[in-house]
């Protein structure tokens, strides 16, 4: 029987292993000497000595405008002016590292979203905004619940990936339609329900935040969850495409961009993070599923299929201990 609690924590003796393959640069390097590595360093002094011209898709998870504490370094809370300087000093840092092709995805919350929006719009061309929702968070007595997160979708020209057919979702169908000959209609029935292939919108109500009994949990306070980074690397790359995330935190941008068979870096200046990301990296060479996405499909929230892989999940932490 598998654990209650599946969060990922850290063996000493995986801190020792784990610390030996982390990276600093502190001049221009090759893209070979940091391709599919985790740099533990700030991104302000990485992005600056990385190759130019090299990468197809940023994913970056700033820390939004609240006062934070990441493993005991604090983000304070600050003017939006002030706010929008400090995006602006890694953006732009950015803008030489990408391909004329490349897209990037900034994430943000209802405080940090316009600021995001302005500075971004100077360097890329939006093409859209996401919203996708947080099923978790304390409700409020005197305000609305915040539960939706944004994020930003910009490109470095109108020239670039957008593969649609990789990010449809599954839908369960409550009213199926028939046609004259009783055909389903724009649907299909499966031993598992009947279901409908949708066009991916940019409201993604499907997502589920890493809790203590998922097996891609660490203790991070503002974890992203897998699939919602699948959604943002299928769509905007191919496979051995290079993706870079400056705010990689315990590493599921990489991690998911390994299991999707594309080329990763990761920056994140919090050495306990980043050992996370090792570990996490390590057990995706047994581990490729992600939660919600089979069959290349993604499914809803809570349907049978989907059902059926977290079943399937139980093996992970047997497969944990034996990389212990």
């Amino acid at each position: 029987m598998r654990p209650a609690n599946r969060t990922l924590r850290l063996t000493d003796h995986e801190r020792i292993r784990y610390q030996a393959r982390l990276l600093q640069i502190n001049h221009p390097v090759t893209l070979d000497e940091v391709v599919n590595r985790t740099l533990q360093q700030d991104c302000f002094l990485a992005l600056p000595h990385l190759p130019t011209g090299v990468v197809d898709l940023v994913v970056a998870d700033p820390p939004y405008n609240l006062n934070k504490s990441f493993n005991g370094t604090p983000f304070s809370r600050r003017e939006t002016d002030d706010y929008m300087v400090w995006l602006d000093q890694w953006i732009s840092h950015l803008v030489p590292l990408l391909k004329p092709t490349a897209s990037i995805y900034i994430c943000g919350d209802w405080r940090s979203s316009g600021a995001i929006e302005r500075v971004a719009s100077h360097y890329f061309h939006i093409q859209n905004r996401i919203t996708w929702e947080r099923e978790k968070g304390r409700g409020a007595k005197t305000n609305w619940k915040n539960a939706s997160e944004d994020i930003w979708f910009c490109t470095v020209s109108p020239s670039y990936t957008f593969n649609v057919e990789a990010v449809k979702l599954k839908r369960r169908v409550l009213a199926p339609y028939r046609d004259g000959n009783g055909t389903p209609k724009d649907w299909s029935e499966t031993a598992d329900g009947d279901f409908r292939l949708t066009y991916p919108s940019n409201l993604w109500t499907d997502l589920t935040v890493p809790f203590w009994s998922m097996p891609e949990n660490t203790n991070h306070p503002t974890q992203k969850p897998e699939k919602l980074i699948a959604k943002i690397i299928l769509a905007s790359s191919h496979e051995n495409d290079l993706v870079l995330d400056p705010f990689l935190g315990s590493g599921t941008t990489s991690v998911v961009a390994k299991k999707l068979n594309r080329r990763f870096i990761g920056i994140e200046q919090e050495a306990e993070y980043c050992l996370l990301a090792e570990k996490r990296l390590e057990l995706a060479e047994h581990h490729r599923t992600i939660q919600g996405y089979t069959g290349g499909f993604f499914w809803e929230r809570n349907t049978l299929k989907e059902q059926k892989q977290q079943q399937s999940d139980e093996t992970y932490p047997l497969q944990q201990e034996r990389l212990i």
